[in-house]
């Protein structure tokens, strides 16, 4: 049901020599980029209309307008199941607790006497959020990309999330829901590319927005991209990943339920196991085959997402060396389920979130941790965090410098200038100290 990839023996390779080795799901953005480039340009020439003919096209429901009646929301929470309502006010409440911790506050460092600088930290204006809603329903969705939003200070926001027929052409009821909840009223029923070219351009319903965040198909990646320069984003999300790394005191049984959770995801989703013990390779592959039978999705997400090129259990000489190859995976979700766990976690360099031992497992960061669960996949962890605070955030640097200040220095800034070739630059500072400058009587 899952291949292995053996690298017990040989030294291991470096850098990308080492994360061709690794397995990785094909997802080619700039391919999806030149389909989505026309539905784009529909929404920004036609607007409203655009996105009402490609909700009958893609949804299957002819919208009498794309955004959702208060009435809607308000109804939705009214009907929400109890029980879910409950675990929704827990999630959020958590992830308040982890988010308000990120806000930043403005400091100012004094350089010299009478010169200072100060970073102030600024909201993004208006945010566009995302809420998939594909083969799944992903009301934890609102909650990772709403909470951070608001604690960041964010003025305005808008969320949109795939018109769905069974329901006349809303978004998902949770969806409504899960906003009514957390007090977003402009909601949208757009999906896919189309939801992020309505934040893009703006439409009549819809006043463009600054920035367009959360989780997506190719056709949402496809579409950042397209964007990206015109308007923030927080990352090209790929199909979603798990690797765990785990020796041999780890449990199969954990270990293959958590494998089989990421896979209930997408035919894409990447399930990985690296360990350097062949015996608990052996016992997870035991385990798949009886927890894969018993649960959900098995034919049309789960078996060829294990079956898939991007997972795979990967064999290596010791715990070391499993750091080195999760390390180059740079996964969006790590397990540790190794002795010593939290020492071990530690150490790794490239990971969206690291999950420590088996009682924190990534069911738990997907909707209750606290962490946010919107994190960069296909290696990108090496370079990219996860959707926090900080990501509708702008740094601005406040420059206060009085005339002994910047005497005090205006020959060095002249020298560099000059050094640059940048003459004008150095006569801007000259100009103020009555110092010859070029061209000046």
């Amino acid at each position: 049901m899952i291949s292995r990839i053996d690298l017990r023996g040989d030294a291991l390779p470096e850098g990308p020599a080492l994360r061709d080795l690794l397995p990785r799901a094909d997802f080619d953005v700039q391919a999806a980029l030149e389909k989505v480039r026309p539905i784009c340009e529909a929404v920004h020439h036609r607007g409203d209309a655009a996105l009402i003919d490609f909700a009958e096209k893609f949804d299957g429901v002819r919208l009498e307008t794309v955004r959702v009646p208060a009435q809607a929301l308000t109804d939705a929470l009214a009907a929400l199941d109890p029980a879910v309502r409950a675990a929704l006010e827990e999630s959020v409440r958590r992830a308040r607790l982890v988010h308000r911790a990120q806000r930043r506050t403005t400091h100012t460092t004094q350089v010299v006497p009478g010169g200072s600088v100060t970073e102030k930290w600024v909201p993004v204006e208006r945010v566009g959020l995302y809420a998939p809603g594909g083969r799944s329903v992903y009301p934890s969705s609102v909650v990772m990309n709403v909470v951070p939003a608001q604690e960041a200070g964010v003025e305005s926001i808008a969320l949109a999330s795939p018109a769905q027929a069974e329901f006349g052409g809303l978004p998902h009821p949770t969806i409504l829901a899960a906003c009514a909840l957390l007090g977003v009223d402009e909601v949208y029923a757009a999906g896919g590319a189309t939801a992020v070219a309505m934040f893009a351009y703006g439409t009549e319903s819809c006043p463009p927005a600054n920035m367009v965040t959360g989780p997506g198909n190719i056709w949402v990646a496809a579409a950042k991209r397209y964007f990206t320069g015109r308007i923030g984003i927080d990352a090209e999300a790929g199909p979603t990943e798990i690797a765990i790394l785990a020796d041999a005191g780890a449990d199969p049984v954990h270990i293959a339920s958590d494998l089989i959770s990421q896979a209930e995801h997408d035919p894409l989703a990447a399930a990985v196991l690296v360990t350097d013990s062949a015996e608990l390779a052996d016992a997870v592959e035991r385990e798949l085959e009886p927890q894969v039978a018993a649960t959900k999705h098995v034919d049309d997400r789960i078996v060829p997402a294990l079956k898939g090129r991007q997972s795979a259990i990967v064999l290596v000489d010791g715990i070391d060396e499993g750091l080195r190859v999760v390390d180059a995976y740079g996964a969006e979700h790590l397990e540790i389920q190794t002795a010593d766990a939290a020492a071990v976690a530690d150490r790794v360099r490239n990971a969206g979130a690291v999950f420590v031992g088996p009682w924190a497992p990534v069911s738990l960061g997907d909707y209750a941790a606290g962490s946010n669960h919107v994190l960069p996949t296909g290696g990108c962890a090496c370079h990219s965090s996860g959707l926090s605070v900080q990501s509708f955030l702008r740094g601005i640097h406040i420059v206060d410098y009085t005339r002994d200040a910047l005497a005090e220095v205006a020959h060095h800034v002249v020298t560099l200038a000059e050094a640059e070739d940048l003459p004008a630059h150095g006569a801007a500072v000259k100009a103020r100290f009555g110092w010859k400058v070029p061209g000046s009587k």
